[in-house]
């Protein structure tokens, strides 16, 4: 391990939001399923992410639920609160939304699809620090926002002490293990595919899908990389191989992980929001098999 600290925890989960049948945003279970997860050795808790539906809920609606989360958690788990969006002033407005409802960090992607200058990305993440008091971390997921963050962009960020961690969704393991040793700032794997790999690298921690469900194996897999059992982490990664490929394979985990949830009984539906839909057939039965061989279900 490297000298980083893990300023956000180090098994967090990027929670999805669950949704009554009808469509609306279930509080109680939200509540619940948030202490479940800490149950499972969650020390850190996303909302309103990307797994979350950001993209459709409302701001009253991501309010409640930071709100609710804190309540459950916020003594055992760092509560981190999504603040994306392409449009600088409403990313203020949920900063600052989130901040009053009591989160302890907040998740800021690149702004998406109008695709600014890295210059203007700059400009989008000063301005949502500026708004708040809270620590902020950065999402780097081109795939998505079709916006990387540059190494220039990197570098001027990470002399701001209020930017306290990378969450790295962009794939390249060795770009990633460069800029975290290069800009010293916490880094965590935010694909479950690579966190084996970002964790034996120096990685702070894994901001995760698939720790909805082996919330406990990821924290048998950071524990074992502390203590030096590189064998026992490996061990894990190669356990799990089938289970993320189920979950993240498609590239709709929100869908897949509220699906596993349901099955364990943890959540009442499975419920998404469109323009997702519930998973196929031959997806459930592909993830009901990776679960079973890990008796998870």
């Amino acid at each position: 391990m490297n000298t980083v600290t893990a300023p956000i925890g180090t098994v967090c989960v990027a929670m999805v939001t669950p949704f009554t049948a009808e469509g609306s945003v279930d509080i109680a279970t939200a509540q619940s399923l948030a202490r479940h997860l800490v149950n499972l050795g969650v020390d850190s808790i996303l909302v309103s992410g990307t797994t979350g539906e950001a993209p459709t809920t409302y701001q009253p609606e991501k309010d409640e639920l930071t709100r609710a989360v804190v309540e459950a958690v916020g003594d055992d788990a760092y509560v981190l609160a999504g603040a994306g969006s392409n449009d600088t002033a409403h990313a203020v407005r949920i900063a600052k939304s989130a901040e009053n409802c009591g989160a302890d960090g907040l998740l800021v992607v690149s702004p998406y699809y109008n695709r600014p200058s890295q210059r203007g990305l700059r400009a989008h993440v000063d301005a949502i620090i500026e708004a708040t008091s809270l620590p902020v971390t950065l999402y780097d997921i081109p795939g998505r926002t079709g916006l990387a963050f540059s190494d220039e962009t990197l570098d001027y960020l990470a002399q701001n002490d209020r930017v306290v961690a990378v969450k790295d969704a962009t794939g390249n393991l060795e770009q990633g293990l460069e800029r975290m040793d290069r800009t010293a700032m916490a880094w965590y794997s935010g694909d479950d595919a690579l966190n084996f790999s970002f964790l034996n690298g120096g990685a702070s921690g894994v901001i995760s899908v698939v720790g909805h469900v082996a919330g406990s194996y990821y924290r048998q897999m950071v524990d074992a990389i502390r203590a030096g059992d590189t064998a026992s982490a490996l061990e894990i990664h190669r356990q799990l191989r089938p289970l993320v490929s189920a979950i993240m394979g498609t590239g709709q985990g929100a869908v897949l992980a509220k699906h596993a949830l349901h099955l364990q009984g943890v959540i009442p539906q499975p419920t998404v929001r469109l323009p997702l839909v519930e998973a196929e057939p031959q997806q459930l039965e592909r993830l009901k098999k990776a679960m079973a061989d890990l008796d998870l279900l």
